[in-house]
């Protein structure tokens, strides 16, 4: 056999890419999933939860079309198949900049309001393959079963999110000093065929979508915590695994053209609570290591290619907001107005920044000693460090821009269906260049993105998705050339 039809062997034993009918038919597995008092019985159908499931599954019909084949796949190095780009760990700056144009394509479809799809989590798990030998650090077993189960979701098209922070219950105390033992999700068990886990973690963003939970801690354990140590995988519908999401905005409203934003894109931040749930070693990446748990986050590019997508998610998603800006801005007449040029000025200024900033830690990325390319620490933490600050003065130029605009409004879509009030709807709310039904969607979508429970929800995540800001800047702090910032200053001091 040649080496192309060996190739297209390997290409015939290889799963096709994922659609999105079958993504979800996929969630229809029974995963435990709590909304109102009850139990959901299917996340594709319950009404706040399915528009968002159609938005995600709108994506993998995006990647599985064979004219974005090039943007969105490359061959999978086992099979030859096309696999997801998420799942492509960069050995160049061409492949960096190749990832980021298929979370840019995804963001794009989503106007940068989804920040847990799939490329994600993706990104962390191509940064933990890229360097096994941190999971190797426990036992050659456990790096091993990394690299089978990363193979598995690249080849599979497997969709995780992770629960990566301990319930806020006492942070005075490590897990381990906790009133009860149990209330970090932990290890209470270990079996010839795996360990079992009780507890609960948070903020599984995104985890009712999801195939897969990556369960482990980003905060600083200690020692005593080794219990709370571990990487494991959990499928979404284990047996114990319980889905507490906060309150859905899918439903505020059964009409989009009210919550045109709220109705589509809310993926959903679940607590996540675990009644004895069974692992299996081959699932298991990290156990009981207090020391690889802390350095799967820093001691491999996983944070930052998972932030790579989380920037180029932003960087869309502020493209929007300016964009709706705009609109504004022409509607009202206000676009040549001096005093709106100078604030649209400002703003433009912010979104560039960070665009930018995208670019550059992709553009000053340096390659390993074992061929993996890792992006700017510095490109990347600085901005990041900055957007909660950036990104409150961003809203609040479109608050300043919209005035009133944003709460004079119609109470609902069904007010055009009244004559009386539509006659009143159609005189006083249009504008000089649309009609009032087209000036109140545009109105309507600034307010779902700036102003309802939808809006604010995005407000505190950009605020806090990367971890505070000041950790953030430590990691800036950490990072910089400081040495070649002194060295400046010892050349002028020998001047005199």
């Amino acid at each position: 056999m040649n080496v192309i039809q060996s190739q297209r062997a390997k290409q015939v034993d290889a799963p096709a890419l994922r659609t999105g009918s079958e993504y979800l038919r996929s969630l229809r597995d029974g995963r435990r999933v709590y909304i109102d008092g009850e139990q959901v019985k299917d996340v594709t159908e319950h009404p706040a939860l399915r528009q968002a499931a159609r938005s995600l599954a709108h994506l993998f019909d995006i990647a599985a079309d064979p004219a974005m084949r090039e943007r969105m796949t490359f061959p999978s190095p086992k099979t030859g198949a096309p696999v997801l780009r998420a799942y492509q760990v960069p050995k160049s700056h061409a492949d960096l900049k190749s990832r980021r144009l298929f979370s840019q394509t995804w963001a794009e479809a989503t106007f940068g309001l989804m920040g847990r799809t799939l490329d994600h989590v993706a990104g962390f798990f191509c940064g933990y393959t890229a360097v096994p030998e941190v999971f190797a650090a426990g036992g050659q077993k456990f790096a091993d079963n990394l690299a089978a189960f990363f193979e598995h979701m690249r080849d599979n098209h497997r969709y995780a999110s992770y629960a990566i922070v301990p319930p806020q219950i006492d942070r005075s105390k490590p897990a381990h000093k906790q009133a009860d033992p149990t209330l970090y999700a932990g290890v209470i068990k270990e079996r010839d065929d795996g360990i079992v886990l009780r507890g609960a973690q948070q903020l599984a963003t995104a985890g009712v979508y999801s195939d897969y939970i990556y369960l482990s801690c980003i905060h600083p354990l200690q020692p005593g915590d080794e219990n709370y140590a571990n990487g494991v995988m959990i499928p979404a519908n284990a047996p114990g695994l319980k889905l507490y999401p906060r309150r859905p905005f899918g439903n505020i409203s059964g009409d989009s053209f009210d919550y045109p934003l709220s109705s589509r894109f809310d993926e959903t931040d679940c607590f996540v609570v675990l009644d004895d749930v069974f692992v299996p070693w081959e699932h298991v990446f990290i156990y009981r290591n207090i020391e690889a748990c802390r350095d799967q986050w820093w001691k491999t590019p996983a944070h930052l290619y998972g932030n790579h997508q989380a920037q180029t998610r932003y960087a869309t998603k502020l493209r929007f907001m300016i964009g709706l800006a705009k609109r504004m801005n022409e509607m009202t007449g206000n676009d040549g107005n001096p005093a709106v040029q100078i604030q649209m000025g400002e703003l433009a200024s912010l979104v560039s920044i960070v665009e930018n900033m995208l670019l550059s830690h992709e553009t000053s990325a340096s390659i390993d000693a074992s061929g993996v390319l890792w992006p700017s620490k510095t490109g990347l933490y600085s901005v990041m460090a900055l957007q909660s600050e950036l990104n409150s003065r961003m809203l609040e130029i479109i608050r300043e821009l919209t005035g009133a605009a944003m709460i004079t409004l119609p109470s609902s879509h069904k007010d055009f269906a009244n004559p009386e009030m539509k006659g009143d709807i159609d005189r006083f709310m249009r504008s000089s260049t649309v009609d009032a039904e087209s000036r109140v969607a545009v109105m309507r979508m600034a307010w779902d993105f700036i102003g309802s429970e939808f809006g604010s929800r995005h407000q505190q995540y950009e605020k806090f998705y990367g971890g505070a800001s000041f950790l953030v800047k430590q990691s800036v702090y950490r990072n910089f050339d400081f040495a070649g910032a002194t060295k400046l200053v010892d050349a002028a001091l020998k001047l005199h």
